[in-house]
């Protein structure tokens, strides 16, 4: 369906064959067909696999593929189709208490599913596709058939690739597999679960083969981010006057608008370790920050201010446990409004491994990328290196990755 929309938005089915073509897979056609469901009008992308190929196709591991797209795929395409493929591996080998390494891929290992993976990615780069932005997915319910037997939908593996990536699941009234682990983790590791401010200027329909009571396809939208900066943004609402920022906030910024609660206490007869017991106490429960100021209270007496910010549903319960916890006698609450940047965590291929990174957004642009501890910390001690080298390594890598070193005229 993927590579359907693709072709149906405008991607040459030729262009498609002959970067495939590149790669030492035989035994298959891929093939396109006009249809139309419900009223809707798209492609029909389908990979025919020869007899031969479809009774006995091969059982692959993630090495073997690896090795495969590395003989015929451009660098950038081989990372981001072999990314694809190891989030696969990664989650059936969570699903079934293996090394991702040791996956034996059955289905996903067949070449219509390589050929479908490696095809959406290298559409994707043809049209020149940098970003992808995906809508809620259509949460069924039911069984589905694979090579271990009927498993519930959605099934295992396809709840683990979405697993953390901010995906959003929504009902639908079906019974059958509608979002599969292929499709979940092309989406996971491609695109954003967000929506984006563009300019569409062009639409593809790309459609399955099942019979549903709605027309059975996917729709991609094609056009270009809005160029508005980061900084042009901050300015234009700024300037737009007090009366009207929360709308701007939430309309125009591409900031993320809520409502919290700063609980705040005095605390003068507690020690340093008890207090750190209790700042881990409080974020354990709910707390969404925490921190510590030095005061000097009556009498000249060194105290410590303690401020933690709590969602409004969290507030009593952390209240109640900064009173019964530590030694103040009660806690000063109070609504704030909090305008915010979007944040995501995402896993990057660097020189140095692969690591994660914590994104800030704007309008669902990245602006900046800061490496997480954890992550630097387990490589600085595998490699033997400084951890702040670690870090500048990890961070550049992301700066390249998400364009934020672009010279701005």
């Amino acid at each position: 369906m993927l590579l359907g929309a693709l072709l149906d938005a405008g991607l040459s089915l030729d262009a498609l064959r002959s970067g495939l073509a590149t790669l030492p897979l035989t035994g298959y056609t891929l093939s396109a067909e006009r249809v139309t469901d419900h009223g809707i009008s798209g492609t029909r992308a389908r990979v025919i696999l020869d007899e031969g190929e479809a009774s006995d196709h091969q059982h692959r591991r993630l090495q073997d593929i690896a090795e495969l797209l590395a003989q015929g795929l451009a660098p950038h395409v081989h990372e981001r189709t072999m990314a694809i493929f190891r989030r696969l591996a990664e989650a059936e080998g969570a699903v079934h208490g293996v090394a991702p390494e040791e996956v034996t891929f059955h289905e996903v290992g067949a070449v219509d599913s390589i050929v479908d993976i490696a095809g959406v990615v290298l559409g994707l780069d043809l049209l020149g596709i940098t970003d992808l932005y995906c809508s809620p997915l259509p949460l069924t319910s039911g069984r589905v058939r694979s090579a271990h037997g009927e498993l519930p939908v959605p099934a295992p593996a396809t709840v683990e690739v979405l697993k953390g990536t901010g995906a959003i699941w929504h009902g639908v009234d079906a019974e059958g597999e509608l979002v599969t682990p292929t499709g979940a983790a092309v989406v996971a590791t491609l695109a954003r679960f967000e929506r984006p401010t563009m300019r569409v200027r062009q639409v593809g329909y790309g459609f399955g083969s099942r019979t549903l009571p709605w027309a059975n396809c996917l729709r991609l939208a094609l056009g270009e981010a809005v160029a508005q900066t980061a900084m042009e943004t901050l300015t234009d609402w700024a300037t737009d006057g007090q009366a009207s920022q929360t709308a701007q906030a939430d309309q125009g910024m591409g900031l993320e608008h809520d409502e919290i609660v700063v609980i705040e206490s005095n605390i003068d007869t507690m020690t340093g370790e008890a207090l750190g017991w209790l700042m881990e106490r409080l974020f354990q429960v709910g707390a969404l920050d925490v921190s510590y100021t030095p005061l000097q209270m009556k009498k000249g007496r060194p105290a410590t201010l303690l401020t933690a910010l709590a969602r409004p549903d969290d507030t009593i319960r952390l209240a109640a446990l900064i009173v019964r916890e530590s030694t103040t006698l009660g806690v000063r609450m109070r609504r704030v409004d909090r305008l915010k940047a979007g944040r995501r965590i995402e896993e990057i291929e660097t020189p140095l491994g692969r690591a994660r990174v914590k994104l800030k957004l704007i309008g669902g642009v990245v602006v900046s990328a800061a490496p997480e501890y954890e992550d630097c910390r387990a490589i600085a001690t595998r490699l033997q290196l400084p951890l702040t080298t670690v870090m500048e390594r990890v961070t550049q890598a992301a700066r390249t990755q998400f364009g934020l070193d672009e010279s701005v005229d």
